[in-house]
């Protein structure tokens, strides 16, 4: 009888968690490079250091603060770096290690990547309840979609597969309303090449509109910097050496190098006074910084940027602007590519450089396959919205309520 009582009260619960999300379009949360928690799980021969765990059963592996500490980050790297088979053409992760994406279709995961919701680790969590309070419900009418960041669109084909049941179940769970996809940073990558995918007639049917934060459409002179001097993060405890050791094994890092369609072939990108490279000569600086994996993972990704073409639904597309970003690396004469290069800024949000965040832009004016379908895009840029910080941005918060109110 009790137990009848609760599957009643859950239905009931439910059913009115359906009605206050009546009418409004519900969203999913696709998050960027690092948005998406990780789970290790350890059965390792040996380790980096004596102080590294061994075995264990799943843990949270990112966002944690705890590992990301000196000495413990060896044990860290060495957790979620990658392997390339160049055989294979495909990653895994180093021997001994499972890693797993926890909370698909949950929004509380993406909403703070760090799962004790210290603020260090917010993320899509201030717009999710901006939507709770215009009438949104958590896991009915706002959902979560979170994927191995660590990898590029070439080894995450079970994600778009998943993606498309995820939308179709949040049709059907919200009266059959379509859907939006609120993204952020590489996730926006991924959900245009997602939507790139599916026929106009799906689209049509299952996604009501594109809702973009600070997307690298063309991706970033911080990737160069990265393969070239890591990053730190932005903490002071972090070095950039060390982080290297592990960014420089993801394959999503080479997806993001600067895209030839923005970048012109004249341009010099990183400066020597032995060489000056452009976007023509990758493989050559790869080479000449010993990273032969790297050229081999930028290859396996270059069919996924070779075009411009249009997702064929509605787009917002907001960025920031006025913030120092890298533009080009220059090395001092005699220090070829093992020293420390000064970063020549330009104009961006500080990750992501503006001629890669704009280019949404052209498929308002494109010819071909950039028109969108006869599809909406808006575009707006937003002074000072620094990359990640454009989630926690109050004119962002605003222009998502507005929008999805309509």
């Amino acid at each position: 009888m009790d137990g009848t009582k609760l599957f009643l009260g859950f239905l009931f619960t439910y059913g009115l968690l359906a009605r206050n999300s009546f009418g409004l379009s519900p969203v999913i949360l696709i998050p960027g490079d690092g948005g998406s928690r990780l789970e290790a799980k350890l059965n390792r021969t040996s380790v980096v250091h004596y102080i590294c765990t061994k075995t264990s059963d799943f843990f949270n592996v990112w966002l944690n603060l705890e590992l990301l500490v000196p000495i413990v980050i060896d044990c860290w790297v060495d957790n979620t770096r990658l392997e390339y088979d160049n055989v294979t053409r495909v990653t895994r992760n180093p021997p001994g290690v499972e890693i797993r994406i926890p909370g698909w279709g949950s929004p509380e995961p993406v909403e703070w990547i760090d799962p004790s919701h210290q603020s260090s680790g917010a993320y899509f969590n201030k717009i999710a309840d901006a939507l709770v309070k215009i009438g949104y419900v958590r896991n009915v009418s706002i959902r979560g979609a979170p994927y191995d960041f660590r990898k590029a669109p070439n080894e995450n084909a079970e994600f778009f597969v998943k993606l498309k049941s995820l939308v179709e179940e949040t049709y059907a769970m919200n009266n059959k309303s379509a859907v939006t996809l609120l993204v952020h940073s590489m996730g926006g990558s991924m959900a245009l090449h997602f939507l790139r995918l599916q026929p106009q007639s799906w689209k049509d049917r299952y996604i009501r509109r594109l809702l973009s934060l600070a997307t690298p459409w063309g991706g970033s002179m911080k990737a160069v910097k990265v393969f070239a001097i890591g990053d730190d993060l932005g903490s002071l405890m972090l070095r950039e050496s060390i982080m290297r050791t592990q960014e420089i094994t993801c394959p999503s890092l080479a997806w993001l190098m600067p895209s030839p369609l923005l970048w012109k072939p004249t341009e010099v990108l990183v400066q020597t006074d032995k060489y000056n490279y452009t976007i023509n000569d990758f493989q050559k600086w790869f080479a000449d910084m010993d990273l032969p994996d790297a050229w081999e993972m930028f290859k396996d990704t270059q069919k996924y940027k070779s075009d411009f073409t249009a997702p064929g639904v509605e787009v917002h597309c907001l960025y920031g602007s006025n913030i120092s970003t890298v533009e080009r690396l220059v090395y001092k004469p005699g220090t070829w590519l093992d020293g420390y290069p000064t970063l020549a800024m330009g104009d961006g949000d500080g990750t992501v450089n503006q001629r890669s965040l704009a280019a949404c832009q052209y498929w308002r004016g494109g010819r071909g396959r950039r028109l969108n379908a006869g599809k909406p895009v808006k575009t707006l840029q937003l002074p000072n919205a620094e990359h990640l910080k454009i989630l926690q941005d109050q004119r962002v918060v605003d222009y998502v309520v507005a929008v999805m109110k309509n």
